[in-house]
């Protein structure tokens, strides 16, 4: 079998926020789609070892932001390979608070999610969530990241708890 053939599904790039309280974190995901429009419906597959899906259990929200082509790269390393329990994530990045939770704000766009199912996996949780809000304004770019881009152009690495890692 060829496993790079689930790299050519086609996946955006985002950075999935949540808060419980005081304490805010988030990750890099890819995992995230429209599941509806009337209610307006996302689902995100955060794995169960990060701290966020930790938050958004907690605070029962997250917000996503859509990543974009000409976007910092940083991003996604900041968001994707260390863990929020003790660094700050937000620390140097512009972000814009939207219903109580940070979004990036060099992004295409932001939805802000109230989470109303989840869905176990062996590795990963589903959740399902209301939107919120949904906005392109306040933020800086146009042209939305892919997973494809991310590997074949940027040369874009993925955490072990991605659902799409591949060991090399």
């Amino acid at each position: 079998m060829d496993k790079n053939a689930l790299r050519r599904m086609s996946y955006g790039v985002y950075i999935v926020t949540a808060k419980d309280g005081e304490k805010e974190s988030g990750c890099t995901a890819n995992a995230a789609m429209q599941i509806t429009s009337e209610p307006m419906t996302i689902a995100v597959s955060i794995n169960r070892e990060n701290y966020t899906n930790e938050l958004i259990r907690a605070g029962g929200q997250f917000a996503i932001s859509i990543l974009a082509e000409d976007g910092d790269p940083k991003q996604i390393g900041k968001f994707g390979f260390m863990s929020g329990r003790n660094k700050d994530k937000f620390a140097g990045i512009e972000t814009l608070t939207v219903d109580g939770l940070k979004v990036m704000k060099d992004s295409c766009g932001y939805l802000t999610c109230k989470v109303i199912d989840t869905m176990e996996t062996s590795t990963h949780t589903v959740f399902l969530g209301e939107v919120m809000t949904y906005h392109t304004e306040g933020v800086l770019r146009e042209k939305p990241l892919t997973y494809a881009y991310y590997h074949e152009v940027l040369k874009g690495k993925s955490p072990k708890t991605a659902p799409t890692y591949l060991a090399d």
